[in-house]
């Protein structure tokens, strides 16, 4: 595989519609739906930093304020990927960290439990991913239990360094290992799709364009 910018690169020009047909295609997994895009617009692509947060004490150590220790793990590449699924509804992300990982150049935060300061996400045309939104703070509710650990979003379980794509349709989850796989059967499946899409511009009739380049899209030919 060529670099993280040109694998991301290639990514972002696959929607993830596509990408899931390629999941399918190869036998796997790494389909997430349900997380709106509540923030941002467009396409993202990115290499995942995880925080996973829970109830109860912290880890021991120095005090840290959640969600700081990730955004400074992060760099240009990054998405910033975090579980918050104790049940407590409590903010897992909000406006100071946002402005932050802004800053830090962080493409995109991903959130399976309650975002808060949305409107301030929107202002700044930060984008955010959720399945929920709320005013509560995290303070003396939830705890931020590790940065870069294996989180859970849906039914996917991501790991620090996972590929993620996120669109209006789903969020996408692609281990490392299976990039180049997943990005050639992609691509493949777009270059099909544009072969379809120019016969219905030329005016063929649907039931002939769809009959079977569609049904057997995820064969590889």
């Amino acid at each position: 595989m060529s670099s993280v910018a040109e694998a991301l690169r290639r990514l972002q020009a696959i929607d993830t519609c596509a990408l899931s047909d390629a999941l399918d295609r190869l036998g796997l997994s790494g389909q997430v739906t349900g997380l709106r895009r509540e923030a941002g617009t467009g396409r993202i692509a990115g290499v995942a930093v995880t925080m996973k947060l829970g109830v109860g004490d912290p880890p021991p150590g120095p005090p840290r304020h959640l969600g700081t220790t990730a955004i400074e793990a992060s760099d240009v590449h990054s998405i910033i990927v975090v579980e918050q699924r104790t049940g407590v509804e409590a903010g897992c992300w909000g406006g100071l960290l946002t402005r932050g990982a802004q800053k830090a150049g962080v493409r995109a935060v991903i959130a399976d439990g309650p975002v808060r300061d949305i409107d301030e996400a929107r202002d700044l045309g930060f984008p955010i991913f959720t399945n929920q939104l709320t005013c509560y703070t995290a303070r003396s509710r939830v705890v931020e239990k590790g940065t870069n650990v294996p989180v859970e979003i849906g039914a996917v379980v991501v790991a620090p360094g996972d590929y993620i794509v996120a669109d209006g349709s789903a969020v996408i989850v692609i281990q490392p290992a299976n990039l180049d796989a997943v990005l050639e059967a992609a691509e493949d499946i777009c270059r099909r799709e544009a072969g379809m899409i120019a016969e219905i511009e030329r005016g063929t009739r649907m039931g002939d364009v769809l009959a079977g380049n569609y049904e057997n899209m995820l064969k590889k030919v």
